[in-house]
């Protein structure tokens, strides 16, 4: 006979936790569907960070300069050690050949003495040292290994300080691409984010940055340049000749320029030579800590570490290479913080 059992009913847990599982899915479903999406960051969130981006790209850009710097100094105290170490080796070998000859005319005469064949066996420090033997040697002879032991010395030192010149310079080119390639990342991530901006927003900021570029440049007092001596006056209308060339850093000209690049090299066409990085040219001359006490084609040094450097421009506006994205151009010395002024 066969079997009419009801089917077994689930337990009242059972359907407790199904029904709270489902209650859950259906509330983190409703959740998920009214969630608002990620924001996405301003014109102006982005134009802030893009600036702070491009601040680090120019305090790197500023220890760039300083360790290419360094290099190239570097590289020419190798280049005139190595060749005063040859001019000294000829002069050596001459001094040498000098005594084989005195050496082989006594010989032919049967009159070389023990003390010339020390020499000609043995170094002549440790000959020299030998003070028995001096006796033994003419003035003339005595005169001669003093001079090549002064000049085996001095060969002695010289190749000393190009080995370790040659040291620094490899860490100097180390810490140099360090540099660059902090540089190159720093203006990648900046690029990364204004490429987030639509070409409206871009148009919307390069627009505000032309309005507050021409501002600047109608504030400018030129009529004060004549305050300024003769060579700054001169720096700073070589300055001028190069507005609306584009920022690049580790640049001095004249295609492109960074902020020290175009000071150093302005200042050159006056005839003055002064550092190559901002730090340096903070160092160059009179400090001048009052604004007002300013005179065109002062140098301007900004903030607290130094890494930025601008001409003063007269009625509180400066003239620089801004940073990257940019050119050189007149602007107001409030936009960075201001540390002081230098009179070369």
């Amino acid at each position: 006979m066969a079997s009419h059992r009801r089917p077994k009913q689930p337990s009242r847990a059972r359907v407790t936790v199904l029904t709270t599982a489902a209650a859950a899915a259906v509330a983190i479903s409703s959740q998920a569907a009214n969630a608002a999406p990620s924001e996405k960051p301003s014109k102006d969130e982005v134009k802030a960070k893009v600036d702070k981006l491009y601040e680090q790209a120019e305090q790197a850009t500023e220890k760039f300069n300083g360790a290419k710097e360094k290099q190239e100094k570097l590289q020419k105290e190798i280049s005139t050690i190595q060749d005063n170490v040859a001019r000294g080796q000829e002069e050596l070998n001459e001094l040498r050949d000098a005594m084989g000859l005195a050496a082989a005319a006594q010989y032919r005469t049967g009159s070389i003495d023990s003390s010339v064949q020390l020499f000609l066996s043995s170094d002549p420090d440790d000959y020299l040292d030998k003070a028995s033997t001096m006796d033994q040697l003419s003035a003339q002879q005595v005169d001669s290994l003093k001079k090549i032991q002064e000049k085996q010395r001095e060969l002695s030192q010289q190749r000393a300080e190009a080995a370790d010149k040659l040291k620094d310079l490899s860490s100097t080119r180390t810490e140099l691409g360090k540099k660059k390639k902090e540089v190159q990342a720093k203006l990648a991530e900046a690029q990364k984010l204004l490429n987030t901006l639509t070409a409206a927003e871009k148009a919307a900021l390069a627009a505000e940055e032309a309005r507050a570029s021409r501002s600047a440049a109608d504030r400018v007092d030129l009529g004060n340049v004549g305050s300024a001596s003769g060579r700054a006056q001169a720096a700073f209308q070589a300055a001028q000749s190069q507005i609306g060339k584009p920022y690049v850093y580790g640049a001095t000209g004249t295609a492109s320029y960074d902020c020290s690049g175009l000071t150093s090299w302005a200042y050159a066409q006056a005839g003055v030579s002064i550092p190559r990085t901002s730090q340096a040219q903070a160092n160059a001359g009179t400090r001048i800590y009052s604004q007002s006490e300013l005179r065109v084609g002062d140098l301007v040094i900004f903030y607290g570490d130094l890494h930025h450097v601008g001409f003063y421009a007269g009625n509180g506006q400066i003239l620089h290479a801004p940073r990257s994205g940019t050119v050189v151009r007149y602007e107001s010395i409030n936009n960075m913080p201001f540390q002081f002024g230098v009179r070369i």
